[in-house]
């Protein structure tokens, strides 16, 4: 949800109305907040409900107890990406990359105290993220506060954040479930891997791939928070040349890192499982995933671009409509391989090197993510920043509906300004 600011403070920042950052920032911490409540009940029941999905016992009450110590950490990690996504759109980075330097570093002696010295293990490590989340958001928090760079856009604490709340969760709502859908889709294959005949391998194998896709993404998530931040900055200046582009460069840069990891992690791919494990199984097992997850880091990097494209144009709409297209067809292929599985056949097949199953489940998330992408490239291109001088458009949701016509005249004084540049530069 906090993806929103993207589309909110990044426009705000462009069009120069700087205290409307402060606003949207305080008014996204009061939703997130909501909504952690809501999650931290579910995330308390997790292992319970693990077992009526069939998992593990074992498996289940294990991820159960970790993810209850998680709760710290979700209400943390709603109060730092407001932040973080406040400062971005300013263009501001360099405090958030050290603030984040500094925490992660501090991390590794946080989890060696809590998991090993005071011995809790797993839960260690998941109290170990909240304390580093809060205080990367108190670092954060304190350069907003006395930064003479956020004097413009933090007037302090505004009964405005409490109004329109409606107009903010109509981007809101999208953004998350932008996120959600993509990373359940991740989940979704962690839990069908429990169901195969041998759960704990193919979760541990599973769980390896994904870790490794989550750490290849961080490229493109940067570049997707760089384009959504340019784009929804140039649009609310009316600049939609700049915007265009913007996004040119990004998609060579995207389509760039997205071959660059592919072609390293295939030239490892013997070696890489054994920073996870020693077992000869497990790596084995890994480098047999590896040209399979390389394709999906392509496609990954590529749809992580175009999202942040999207959410500088503030079509969060669109971005769900692909995603579902893309969750869909993916959801489907899992629903076939899984119901056409003979798992007493599964249990009496035995090979040197049997086609593991849980590879016909990534080839399907690979599928889905791929539809996605051509769903979020075809948004783009008939997008006003796709579209060869034919203007913009942009959503902008007012800090409060005393707001309305006067922002309204606004969006309307920068549609007519970058219409009259095009026509200009067409007469010339």
């Amino acid at each position: 949800m906090a993806s929103s600011l993207d589309t909110l403070c990044g426009q705000a920042f462009g069009a120069k109305r700087y205290h409307l950052l402060g606003i949207y920032k305080q008014r996204a911490i009061l939703v997130l907040t909501l909504v952690s409540v809501v999650v931290a009940v579910l995330w308390a029941y997790t292992g319970q409900i693990l077992l009526l999905f069939g998992q593990d016992p074992d498996i289940a009450m294990g991820a159960g107890s970790y993810i209850r110590w998680m709760i710290p950490a979700l209400f943390a990690y709603g109060l730092l990406q407001c932040h973080v996504r406040f400062l971005q759109t300013q263009n501001i980075v360099l405090p958030v990359m050290a603030s984040a330097g500094v925490t992660a570093l501090s991390h590794v002696l946080v989890c060696w105290l809590l998991v090993y010295r005071l011995g809790l293990g797993n839960k260690g490590a998941a109290l170990a993220n909240g304390i580093s989340y809060l205080a990367n958001v108190s670092i954060l928090a304190l350069y907003i506060r006395v930064s003479p760079s956020c004097r413009s856009t933090w007037t302090g604490l505004s009964k405005e954040a409490f109004r329109d709340i409606l107009s903010f969760m109509k981007l809101a709502v999208p953004s998350a479930l932008m996120v959600c859908l993509e990373w359940w889709s991740f989940e979704l294959l962690v839990l069908l891997s429990g169901l195969l005949h041998n759960p704990k391998l193919e979760a541990s194998v599973l769980s390896i791939c994904l870790n490794t896709s989550s750490l290849a993404f961080m490229i493109s998530l940067g570049l997707g928070a760089a384009i959504s931040t340019r784009v929804s900055n140039e649009l609310g200046a009316g600049r939609p040349e700049a915007a265009r582009l913007a996004t040119r460069v990004i998609m060579v840069l995207g389509l760039t890192a997205g071959l660059s990891l592919g072609l390293i992690m295939i030239s490892v791919r013997n070696l890489w499982g054994y920073a996870y494990s020693n077992e000869k199984e497990v790596v084995e097992y890994i480098a047999r995933m590896m040209p399979l997850l390389s394709v999906s880091i392509i496609f990954d990097n590529l749809q992580c671009v175009l999202s942040g494209i999207v959410r500088g144009c503030g079509l969060q709409k669109g971005l769900w409509f692909g995603i579902i297209c893309g969750i869909v067809v993916q959801m489907l292929l899992l629903l076939g391989i899984t119901m056409r599985t003979n798992w007493d056949k599964e249990v009496r097949q035995i090979k040197p090197k049997p086609l593991p199953r849980i590879t016909h489940y990534f080839i399907g998330w690979v599928l889905g993510v791929s539809n996605s992408y051509g769903v979020w490239l075809t948004i783009c291109h008939f997008s006003s920043v796709g579209s060869q001088g034919k203007g913009q458009s942009f959503q902008f949701v007012p800090a409060s509906r005393h707001d309305d016509m006067n922002m309204e005249h606004e969006a309307y004084m920068l549609l007519a300004r970058s219409r009259s540049r095009t026509l200009t530069g067409q007469r010339r």
